[in-house]
């Protein structure tokens, strides 16, 4: 399991540095080096790029990346226990590792790193949706990221591919497939981390569409997509009535029905609401 480098087995490292999972920051630790290593690979080709890492923990990932010739990565890690380890793996991988001790909801990485850059990361459960949010929805297009490639809880990432009609349909479908292509590239099991959570995940990869599938403004987008999923039950009309006193004229003059409901909206549907309502 820790064939990749010369630094040892995570769970040496875990008890040498006394790395214990908190519940808190949503860390679930993946253990299995052959796992991190497959994981940087299904990211692409490294050489040429810089690689952001959130929630590294004690950098089986950031192994991985490094092992798989990542130019450089940047770690940003908020739990300051991590540092150490993650210190080592710097230290054999001369030049190639920087660690920021910060919060990845306030930092500016891109300010630290030279395109093409790539985001990949077993993300924390707690801050995951919020920050796959903000990475798709920037004012300006294309982004600072090439590709992202980020572990999910499995409903989640399957939230994030699916096609209108299904259940699984909603704001994460909507923002993800209209500016990126997006897939799920591989599954894990429970106890393939440390400790075991109690659902499956799953590893999705977004690539950046040069531009969207269709003009929209990328914040009234969000807030039209968030309000009609909100309340998906109901129809159009009744869920986006706080949008604009005559909603209904204006999902008419989008092309969709008033009475119809969120999940059979398409892509091109909301995005055509979205500059209605701007």
């Amino acid at each position: 399991m820790s064939a990749i480098d010369n630094l040892p087995p995570l769970r040496e490292v875990i008890a040498a540095h006394d790395l214990r999972a908190k519940k808190s920051l949503g860390q679930n630790f993946l253990l299995d080096l052959n796992l991190t290593a497959k994981i940087a690979r299904m990211a692409g080709d490294l050489t040429a790029a810089d690689v952001v890492e959130i929630g590294p923990g004690p950098g089986g990932l950031t192994r991985g990346l490094l092992a798989e010739g990542a130019r450089r990565v940047l770690a940003v890690e908020k739990d300051a226990r991590c540092l150490p380890a993650l210190e080592e793996i710097a230290a054999a991988y001369p030049g190639r590792l920087d660690v920021l001790n910060a919060d990845a909801l306030e930092v500016d990485w891109p300010a630290h790193l030279t395109p093409p850059i790539k985001i990949v990361a077993n993300l924390p459960y707690n801050v995951g949706t919020e920050l796959l949010v903000r990475w798709l929805t920037p004012p300006a297009w294309p982004p600072d990221w090439q590709s992202l490639t980020l572990m999910f809880q499995r409903e989640v990432a399957e939230r994030i591919v699916a096609a209108p009609g299904s259940k699984a349909y909603g704001r994460l479908a909507v923002l993800a497939n209209w500016r990126t292509e997006a897939r799920i590239v591989m599954t894990l099991p429970p106890e393939a981390f440390t400790p075991p959570p109690k659902v499956s995940s799953a590893v999705v990869h977004l690539t950046a569409l040069p531009k969207p599938r269709f003009e929209a403004d990328p914040e009234v987008l969000s807030r039209v997509v968030a309000m009609a999923f909100n309340q998906r039950r109901k129809m159009l009309r009744a869920a986006l009535k706080g949008l604009a006193p005559d909603i209904e004229d204006r999902l008419l003059a989008a092309g969709l029905k008033p009475t119809d409901r969120a999940e059979q909206v398409s892509i091109e549907g909301f995005c055509a609401l979205a500059r209605e309502v701007a």
